[in-house]
This record gives C-alpha cells, sequence and structure tokens, in this order.
C-alpha cells in the first residue's frame, strides 16, 4: 500500500480531529505538524491531539524551515475560512512544492469571490508541479459536491434546492459563537452586519453548483436572519434563555434571468430539530434525496479532508475544486 506523507498545519478544534483521523491510517503517514499557539509548540503532536501516544513529531511554529527540513507529499491546511487571510500560508506551501488539502471555505471555490486570486493560485501551483484544493461538509459536498453527484441521473436540471438543517448543539465552541448563540437579536444583527456572525461558504456552493451544470449566474444574494430560542438552551458552552439568539437562518441564491435557479437555505442552529440533508433537483423527472439527521459536520468535514490527499497527490498540478477529482471515497 503506498503512504502518502503529509504535514498538519493548524490544530485548532478541526485540525486536531483530522489529525487523529490521520494517525489511524495505514496509507498516511504524518511527518509535521505546525501551530502557532505557544502551549502546542515544541509537544509531540500525539499528546497535543489527545491521542493517547506519542507520534515522534514535535510541533513547529515555522512553517518555512519545516517545509525546507521535511519530504513530504501533502499538507492538510487548518487555519481559518477566508482567503485573504490565509494566503501567505497557502503561497508558502505552494512555493514550497507541497500539494494542499485545505479546509478553508473561500478556497472550495475562489473563483466565485476572488476570480483574479484564483487564476494566480492555479497559475502558481502550475508552477510548482502540485495540486490545491479545499474541502469540507459544507462547502465541499452536502450543498454543492452531492448535488452535483445526483444530477449525473437526471437529463435535465431546470433548478437546484439544498436545505441543510443543522443541529450545533454538539460541535465546537467557534462554530457555536460563529452563529451567533447567547446574542441579542440587535447584537446579532450588528455582528451580521460586521461580517463577524454567518456560515462562510454558500456563495462558493452556488457557483460551484452553478460551474458543474454548466450555468453562469448573472448575480447572487445572500441573507443571513437569526434563529430565536422558544426554550432554554444549555451546551457545553453556552445557555441561552428564550428570546434570545441560538442560530443562522441564511440563504444563498443564484440567479439567471432573474430567476432564482440555485437555492441554498441552512438552518444551523442549536437543538435543531429534526435535523436533515435534503437535495431536490427539478426537472422533467425531479430527484430527492434526504438523509435524516444530517451529516455531522466537524466528522464528515475531517473525514474528507483525510479521504482527498490520495486523490490530490495523485492529481495533475493546479487549482482544483472538488468538482474537478475524481470520486472521493473512505480510505483506510
Amino acid at each position: 500500500m503506498k503512504r502518502y506523507r503529509t504535514i498538519h498545519y493548524g490544530l485548532g478544534p478541526i485540525g486536531q480531529e483530522l489529525a487523529r483521523l490521520a494517525a489511524s491510517r495505514d496509507s498516511i503517514e504524518i511527518v509535521g505538524a505546525v501551530d502557532i499557539d505557544p502551549a502546542k509548540v515544541g509537544h509531540d503532536l500525539g499528546e497535543v491531539i489527545g491521542l493517547g501516544r506519542e507520534l515522534g513529531i514535535k510541533v513547529r511554529n515555522d512553517a518555512d524551515a519545516l517545509f525546507d527540513e521535511t519530504a513530504a507529499d501533502v499538507v492538510v491546511h487548518t487555519t481559518g475560512s477566508y482567503l485573504k487571510q490565509v494566503w501567505k500560508q497557502l503561497e508558502g506551501i505552494i512555493n514550497a512544492g507541497l500539494n494542499v488539502v485545505s479546509t478553508c471555505e473561500e478556497l472550495s471555490y475562489p473563483a466565485a469571490q476572488f476570480p483574479d486570486l484564483a487564476q494566480q493560485i492555479n497559475e502558481m501551483a502550475r508552477a510548482n508541479g502540485v495540486t490545491v484544493l479545499a474541502t469540507g461538509v459544507n462547502p465541499g459536498f452536502v450543498m454543492d459536491t452531492l448535488a452535483l453527484v445526483l444530477s449525473g441521473v437526471s437529463q435535465q436540471v431546470t433548478a437546484v434546492h439544498v436545505e441543510r438543517n443543522q443541529n450545533a448543539s454538539s460541535r465546537r465552541l467557534p462554530l457555536q459563537a460563529k452563529i451567533g448563540s447567547g446574542k441579542t437579536v440587535d447584537e446579532f444583527n450588528q455582528l451580521v452586519n460586521a461580517g463577524k456572525v454567518r456560515h462562510v461558504g454558500l456563495q462558493e456552493s452556488v457557483y460551484m453548483v452553478a460551474a458543474g451544470l454548466g450555468w453562469e449566474l448573472d448575480n447572487y444574494e445572500e441573507t443571513t436572519e437569526p434563529v430565536i430560542a422558544d426554550h432554554q438552551i444549555h451546551t457545553d458552552y453556552f445557555d441561552v434563555a428564550p428570546g434570545f439568539v441560538c442560530g443562522v437562518d441564511q440563504f444563498g441564491r443564484g440567479y439567471i434571468n432573474g430567476e432564482a435557479k440555485i437555492v441554498l437555505h441552512l438552518r444551523m442552529y442549536l437543538d435543531a430539530d429534526p435535523a436533515h440533508d435534503k437535495i431536490v433537483l427539478d426537472g422533467p423527472t425531479r430527484l430527492e434525496l434526504i438523509i435524516p439527521g444530517g451529516l455531522q459536520g466537524d466528522r464528515a468535514t475531517t473525514a474528507i479532508a483525510v479521504n482527498a490527499v490520495p486523490r490530490v497527490a495523485e492529481h495533475a498540478p493546479g487549482l482544483v475544486t472538488m468538482k474537478d477529482l475524481p470520486i472521493i471515497s473512505a480510505g483506510r
């Protein structure tokens, strides 16, 4: 069995769970780890991720030095959602001649918001002979890739509707905070206007679906409204009283000739019931797919990122999206 050497860049909650999964795979050999947290730097990666055993890999805080000293195939990158904030990190990885699997939401389909930067990344990746992919559960799978896979058995698709109702009560602290848990409606709206409360990635998913179907969008619109608690909610991180915000109700809509042809509806809130994922493709034969309970976001994100490592390592150089890769399946 071929083994792929990975460096893990970013050891927050998602990065740690991802590294634990990678450490369990026969097909992956972890050869390095990077983080800026002083509490993690210098410690064995196995200790940092709670593996219960040492891996013989010390967490470093100098990514460039690690890249120079370590032979690797793929850098698994989990440091942020916003492309411009992590761009310098990605540039360093690419220029070091290393493939990238990232969970950066805006990198999942960067042409949606940053076409010039997407072209630059593609050209840089090709020049360095590496492949760059961002993926996750959403964006990266349930609201875009899975809809495109389902369209393969449709003779014609006239509209796409995806609904994701996600229970955030068991999710990590940063996500529960990102959806405005415990805020008043006024506080929520102020944070939305400041761009600090919202799920990142609906725009990227809309544009990926459009590109996969060969559609050219005229316009994109996004709205974010609060979900209000109707009962007392307790999680590991928040106590939310009735009348306070417990999550987001978010729409992303892609328009063609003034008609919303792609509608993504995300409700991510504490104590969501019933949680589910639902894909509807309109056309001569309507197709509907429902996943009761929905995909657990953190587990699904770490799984698809680890499972993508062999596909990215073997792919032709350049910037790719999930619609460009062969089917990603679970590995060993």
